[in-house]
């Protein structure tokens, strides 16, 4: 695993570490263990880490110490490994010694030894958790190949043993003509999804709603379904969905064109990028606009977060959420 270094010019001298070393690099690992500590399958004790730096020294690989008026300032251990592979099993920098360029100074003597052996490429380990690490080597022009991760077996088991929750959802047309949106579910649906029972509610405040058998149990065929009506009635429309008993969401269209999205647990369907979670916040300006609600109240209930267990149930939130705009029967699908 592996530490920081800097972008600066250094003078410093880098040399072979020998066995006669061993306290100094003893004291370094250390000083990085400390710093960075490894998960618990990864601690070693130092006379575990010895023997493999031993076996480096002896020429397995390559242990580098850097050096400036005589004091040990940084360390570098390199091995070998299958397809032209030269991989950092450690490197580390005293923090005093740091933005001084010394882990380039290792790190090119490292490359220069690792191409004489006919390596062709470096790979490292590097925890998440190591985030200015993961910024250096990021900058030196490293990439991520794998992601290395863990579970606890308590956590799993609870996971393995629960049930897959239910999806489902419905749609909700801003209109009092219950036999034009009649008129374009039968036109629309059949190019969507495939044999299913569809029922079609009375209007109620404005709004008449859509269960489809089919649709809801897949959120993008809710939406497209969705989308359809809104175009052919030029009116705002909402696709209500709970997926997996885990997150709310709803997707509003204007003579469809999508206006907003929102998603209770944003990473419930999946990891996002970072900058792609705000895009499932509610945009309280755009509901106010289209259905009347308050915006301090869409702000209040139509949250986001990590976690479910951080937000009401999702029943209990879908409701709150659609009783914001009017609508009823968001908490329900087709069979309910």
């Amino acid at each position: 695993m592996t530490g920081v270094g800097s972008t600066e010019p250094s003078a410093t001298l880098v040399r072979r570490a020998t066995v006669a070393d061993e306290p100094v690099l003893r004291e370094l690992w250390s000083e990085f263990e400390h710093e960075v500590p490894p998960p618990p399958e990864f601690v070693e004790t130092w006379e575990e880490e010895w023997a493999d730096v031993a076996a480096d020294i002896d020429g397995r690989g390559i242990v580098l110490l850097a050096e400036e008026g005589g004091r040990v300032t940084g360390v570098l251990r390199a091995t070998m490994k299958r397809a032209q592979t030269w991989h950092l099993s450690l490197a580390h920098v005293r923090a005093s010694a740091r933005r001084q360029g010394v882990l380039e100074t290792l790190l090119g003597e490292a490359v220069r030894e690792g191409e004489a052996r006919g390596a062709r490429r470096l790979s490292l380990h590097v925890l998440t958790s190591n985030t200015v690490g993961v910024a250096v080597w990021k900058r030196l022009g490293f990439e991520t190949d794998m992601l290395y991760m863990t579970a606890g077996f308590d956590d799993l088991t609870a996971r393995l043993d629960r049930a897959p929750g239910e999806t489902f959802g419905s749609i909700h047309v801003q209109t009092d003509d219950r036999d034009a949106v009649l008129q374009a579910v039968d036109r629309y649906r059949p190019r969507i999804a495939g044999p299913g029972g569809t029922a079609v509610g009375e209007p109620r405040h404005g709004w008449v709603a859509v269960y489809d058998e089919v649709c809801e149990r897949d959120p993008t065929l809710l939406q497209r379904l969705a989308r359809e009506l809104s175009y052919a009635s030029g009116s705002v429309v909402v696709a209500f969905t709970i997926e997996r008993e885990t997150a709310v969401g709803y997707s509003i269209f204007d003579r469809g064109s999508s206006i907003d999205d929102y998603l209770s647990v944003p990473e419930a369907r999946g990891p996002l990028p970072p900058g792609d979670f705000v895009a499932f916040e509610a945009n309280p300006r755009v509901v106010a606009r289209v259905t009347g609600a308050d915006p301090a109240a869409v702000r209040s209930v139509a949250r986001t977060a990590a976690s479910p267990a951080e937000l009401p149930p999702v029943r209990e939130l879908a409701a709150q959420v659609a009783a914001l705009m009017g609508i009823e029967g968001a908490d329900r699908g087709y069979a309910g």
